[in-house]
């Protein structure tokens, strides 16, 4: 009896260990990226190198008309049944320059509310490599629902690489979103639709120039998250830099032969001027034409630093705000594929990255 008692022990530890390696493998990549999110400062900042499939071929054979679509393909496909919500938002600036040496730099300022970054390293084996930021508020997380305060709220950031606000990819192709109030879109012409951080995601994977981004991004229906627009600036090695704006549902592209090597929060197209950081706009602009276009990247640094960030954001439709302040501040080297973030305009708290 013992022995056999014995034997089923054996045989029950030995399903248990067989279970245990399938679940790993199974899971292999996503418990890597996971192990890798690190914390960089109490900001809070964090990063992450992303190991796993997150199947962005799959989506945009269907795509996303809505958040709540984007939200159901990701919950599927790898959240495994943990839900999420996605909302982006902010008020930022955008622009290009050269530095001395001849290369390419993007830079990004982007303001909002008190909010928990994470950088994001994707090497997808059917696009290219990136590196990206991500607003975690976005996802649902906040300060009183940390992402290090249970495991659930972590296996949430599995779904950042449909969130991104900014980023570069290894072909030296930078682009960022900004808001513009007037720029709500819900194309409805028979395309596959998207939405706008998952049109981010495929620029990054899939373009490696701004006439590919702009050819990509006329394959898809754009349709708006949350209840604003946005405008998206992008850039490339090549020094090509263009915006592209989504005006009574027709996209428009900006180029850098019309003067178009910023943005911020209102309508560029047709010089329709609405929305907000004029303000914002014109200090670059001036900059850029004190310099000729030309800075180091630490002077392209300087004036994200420079630039004011909207006091206070708005708050479902009230007058009344929360404190909003720039959150991160990066400058992409998009010819030596490197990105200078810093956090929270303190310069005791930059990181340097790099796609080599």
């Amino acid at each position: 009896m013992k022995k056999r008692l014995k034997i089923v022990g054996i045989s029950l530890a030995s399903l248990l260990s067989i279970l245990i390696i399938g679940f790993g493998a199974l899971f292999f990549g996503e418990i890597r990226t996971l192990l890798s999110f690190k914390e960089l400062n109490d900001q809070p900042f964090y990063e992450m190198t992303y190991h796993a499939d997150y199947g962005l071929d799959e989506f945009l054979e269907n795509g996303a008309a809505t958040d709540d679509e984007l939200v159901s393909f990701v919950t599927k496909k790898i959240l495994k049944g943990v839900s999420f919500e996605v909302n982006p938002d902010g008020a930022c600036s955008t622009f290009t320059a050269t530095n001395q040496q001849d290369e390419n730099l993007f830079g990004r300022n982007f303001d909002y509310v008190p909010s928990i970054g994470l950088i994001v390293r994707t090497q997808p084996k059917n696009g290219y490599e990136s590196i990206s930021v991500v607003n975690l508020n976005h996802l649902g997380l906040s300060k009183e629902n940390m992402p290090t305060k249970n495991i659930l709220n972590r296996i949430i950031t599995l779904a950042a690489p449909y969130a991104p606000l900014d980023g570069m990819n290894e072909k030296g192709l930078a682009i960022g979103v900004l808001v513009i109030k007037d720029g709500i879109v819900h194309q409805n012409t028979g395309k596959t639709p998207i939405t706008t951080t998952s049109a981010i995601r495929m620029v990054l994977d899939k373009a490696a120039t701004v006439d590919e981004a702009v050819k990509l991004l006329k394959k898809y229906d754009m349709n708006s998250s949350g209840d604003t627009g946005y405008h998206f600036q992008i850039a490339d090695a090549n020094g090509d830099t263009a915006i592209v704006e989504y005006i009574d549902n027709e996209m428009h592209v900006l180029t850098k032969e019309d003067g178009h090597t910023a943005a911020t929060n209102f309508v560029l197209y047709n010089n329709m001027n609405s929305g907000h950081g004029q303000d914002r706009y014109e200090k670059i602009k001036e900059k850029q034409k004190e310099t000729d276009n030309i800075m180091t990247e630490d002077e392209a640094m300087d004036l994200l630093l420079s630039v004011p960030a909207q006091s206070t954001r708005e708050i479902d439709g009230s007058d009344e705000g929360l404190p909003s302040d720039t959150q991160w501040s990066c400058v992409y080297n998009l010819d030596d594929l490197t990105l200078q973030i810093c956090t929270t305009r303190d310069k005791n708290r930059t990181y340097n990255y790099s796609l080599k």
